[in-house]
């Protein structure tokens, strides 16, 4: 592989709008994220992240969710990564998390998970792994992005990259888990709803190894049912089948499942901030929760910073998404962050969000203490909070408007010390995210719904 400086031109970079969200590339299958798109960036993070002379063939973990277009993109891909001179271990149909796990274990120079995470079908999207399983910094994606369509010294001959299964992934993961389960979880009677996606294997698989015994609800991709009204953004059949199955937990994973939700005994919700806090006591009894800190986002409600103090343990903030987190959880060496919206990160046993392995660990709990997931989560006394979606022209002019930072700023003066308020933009579509907390539900709604339209005003 050359190692050649690649520099676009000027008119070319200004042209080409970053395609790099908070989580990797995403975007409408075969429309916004083509084939032709998606060899690009595959070719060019091979380029960028094995151009340091590696002395041996780059390696590239390539791994999919079950949607019907990862098929097409995973041939593109792998055409990308083999064009660039690298071998492609192709794992299959597993979730983003393993395939980061398999580029670590494998000692391969990158990874690349094609799924669109919790968005519907026909999105799909891409993000990268370097060695080790690390998710790239906003400076080499923007490398990945100057590269993208840049073609200099294609090997030829025996010099291609070739293309190989790799059979044992799924055993080698599910080993992994296990190593990192402290309990066995004998007794715990556990409904999981997998998405119809990445987990629909692995994550029952997993939990049955570990001893729980295991319901199944929409395990059955076809390549065209991957979180359609299922999964962790539709909670209503996992809350139903826990009650009627007299379960003790429920847990639903989202389409790549590096993240989770669960669901209570009575069927009630438990969220994000809960699972952090329910893990960050057992870590911290453990004397396994470095320097007493958690490391969460902006997003995480107010009744999770309240718990934390109360139970002295430190909770630093970073910007949404688990980049962020993990950028944080790296530079203080802290052992435990995660998101609202159930992505946890584990760094001594995974370098992203691992909706099974965090699954794993809730129910560890549970069978540590002997305790029920309600009483585990109720330590968590969130105040009522209001997420509104504005679609918008163009989500970067909203923050500068002068009437929406003046509605802001009455906002914030109305609720005091009582609640709290957030606008942040989307980091995939353009939408504008208004958050609102106070005191009570009908409050926390009449604020959003104000804030909404002075942004949907613009």
């Amino acid at each position: 592989m050359s190692s050649a400086p690649l520099v676009p031109t000027a008119d070319a970079e200004a042209a080409r709008p970053r395609l790099f969200g908070t989580d990797g590339i995403r975007g409408l299958a075969n429309a916004e994220l083509t084939a032709e798109l998606a060899m690009g960036v595959a070719e060019a993070a091979a380029r960028v992240l094995c151009e340091s002379g590696l002395g041996h063939r780059p390696v590239a973990v390539l791994g999919r969710d079950p949607r019907a277009s990862g098929e097409m993109l995973e041939a593109a891909v792998a055409a990308g990564l083999t064009a660039a001179g690298a071998d492609v271990l192709r794992v299959g149909v597993l979730p983003t998390p393993a395939v980061a796990h398999l580029v670590a274990n494998t000692g391969a120079d990158l990874g690349v998970m094609i799924s669109a995470s919790h968005n519907a079908m026909p999105d799909n999207g891409i993000k990268l792994f370097a060695a080790g399983g690390l998710k790239l910094d906003d400076l080499i994606e923007d490398r990945v992005e100057q590269h993208v369509g840049l073609v200099d010294d294609r090997p030829v001959g025996a010099r291609i990259g070739r293309v190989r299964d790799l059979d044992n992934a799924l055993d080698s993961y599910l080993a992994h888990l296990m190593e990192a389960s402290p309990e066995r979880l004998d007794g715990i009677r556990v409904v999981v709803d997998c998405a119809n996606g990445a987990a629909s294997v692995a994550a029952p698989a997993a939990y049955r190894r570990a001893g729980a015994e295991v319901i199944t609800i929409h395990a059955e991709p076809d390549g065209l049912n991957i979180n359609e009204r299922c999964g962790s953004t539709h909670l209503e059949d996992l809350q139903a089948a826990v009650v009627e199955h007299g379960a003790h937990l429920g847990i639903a994973h989202d389409g790549d499942a590096d993240r989770c939700l669960a669901v209570d005994a009575a069927g009630k919700v438990v969220d994000g901030d809960a699972i952090l806090a329910i893990l960050a006591l057992a870590m911290r009894d453990a004397g396994t929760l470095t320097e007493d800190t958690v490391v969460a986002t902006v997003m995480s409600n107010l009744g999770l910073h309240i718990a934390m103090r109360s139970a002295g343990i430190t909770l630093r903030t970073t910007a949404v998404g688990d980049r962020y987190v993990l950028e944080e959880l790296r530079s203080g060496g802290f052992s435990l962050g995660g998101e609202q919206s159930g992505h946890v990160v584990l760094p001594e046993h995974a370098t992203t969000g691992d909706g099974t392995l965090t699954a794993l660990r809730v129910m560890a709990r549970m069978a540590a203490t002997g305790a029920s997931l309600a009483e585990l989560a109720g330590v968590v006394q969130a105040l009522p909070q209001v997420l509104v979606n504005v679609r918008v022209a163009d989500k970067t002019l909203v923050s500068r408007a002068p009437s929406v930072q003046e509605a802001v700023a009455a906002a914030e003066a109305e609720l005091g010390d009582t609640g709290r308020v957030l606008l942040r933009a989307s980091g995939t579509e353009q939408l504008v995210r208004v958050m609102v907390e106070a005191p009570t539900s009908e409050h926390a709604h009449r604020v959003a719904h104000e804030l909404a339209g002075h942004v949907s005003a613009l």
